[in-house]
């Protein structure tokens, strides 16, 4: 028999690359749960990768601020893996309305958490979808490891440390088998207007100044290590198949995995390579970090050797990576309305 899985905001930029992956390396049964917020862009993703279609798939729309009815527990129940994505991501919303932001993101796993503790027997791994910024900026040349401290710049990265804990304690008050990934910055196909990537290709092809956080001095950028959707789904089914782990409260580094990207680049050298790219020259001005964003992380940065010593290294080149994304969106430019 097929194994089963949940996946929740499987609309979504991140859920919809993984919905695609876990349908072509597997044969497990999806079911995809989403709210279909304003990031979802409806059904528009699922339908474009031709998942949709598929009857492996079965999409349920609901809010997981709720508490999840019966009807749709009964269908959802005999689920053999929870992989729980959807979350509010965008940092500035979270600056300008921390409190329903902050509420969407924990409740939303609480009552996944609920779910799981009151009807999955079946269950082997939940595994919550967190993000680098929790350990907040990292000091040149320093990398976090699994179960470093965190330290929040942010309320969208203080939702997610929350959401960790509160993991943290289902797995330790009730023995939900849980496992916690931690993820890099994220490109690919359909991802949001407002998001990093997506935005300087629009500014280039719009002729329009791309702003680029750097240090007070304005001379050095921020950094980020990137690494594409893909390479996180195959991340997520590698540990789902192939680790035992669950947290530990003896251990915090147990049942956590960084996925981290191949090579850090500064803001600047990402606005490069694209404007190469495309063939078109980018207008940009260095912003001092604090005057668009509070708080905000000029360098984030994961260790990456656990996973990688397991077995798993990013199957796909950076470069290559960045390369197929902009001439994707340059081809499919509807993607870059908001």
């Amino acid at each position: 028999m097929n194994k089963k899985v949940i996946i929740t905001g499987g609309c979504g930029f991140v859920g919809h690359h993984v919905i695609d992956h876990v349908l072509r390396k597997t044969n497990w049964d999806i079911y995809c749960i989403d709210k279909l917020s304003y990031a979802s862009f409806g059904l528009s993703r699922l339908q474009e990768t031709a998942a949709l279609s598929n009857p492996r798939l079965k999409m349920f729309t609901f809010d997981l601020c709720s508490k999840i009815p019966y009807g749709l527990v009964k269908e959802l129940k005999d689920t053999n893996y929870i992989l729980h994505i959807a979350a509010e991501s965008h940092v500035e919303n979270s600056i300008s309305n921390p409190k329903d932001f902050t509420k969407n993101n924990v409740d939303s796993t609480l009552n996944l958490l609920e779910f799981a503790r009151l009807h999955c027997e079946n269950l082997e791994k939940f595994m919550y979808f967190s993000t680098d910024e929790v350990f907040g900026n990292a000091p040149e040349g320093f990398a976090y490891k699994e179960g470093d401290r965190f330290n929040c710049g942010n309320p969208y990265s203080a939702s997610k440390a929350a959401s960790e804990s509160i993991c943290e304690s289902y797995c330790n008050t009730y023995g939900i088998p849980i496992v916690i990934t931690n993820t890099m910055n994220i490109i690919g196909e359909r991802q949001h207007a407002e998001k990093f990537i997506p935005k300087v290709i629009k500014s280039i092809l719009n002729k329009e100044k791309i702003h680029i956080h750097c240090y007070p001095d304005r001379k050095k950028a921020g950094s980020r290590f990137y690494i594409h959707a893909r390479n996180v789904a195959d991340a997520f089914i590698f540990v789902l198949k192939n680790t035992e782990e669950i947290l530990d409260s003896h251990d915090s580094s147990i049942g956590r995995y960084n996925i981290s990207g191949c090579e850090e680049l500064s803001n600047l050298e990402v606005v490069q390579r694209i404007s190469k790219i495309m063939g078109e020259k980018a207008i940009y001005e260095m912003t001092d970090y604090h005057s668009k964003r509070p708080a905000h992380d000029l360098r984030y940065a994961l260790n990456g050797d656990k996973l990688e010593n397991l077995g798993w290294k990013v199957p796909v080149d950076f470069n290559k990576t960045l390369e197929k994304t902009v001439d994707w969106t340059l081809e499919n430019r509807h993607w870059l309305e908001e």
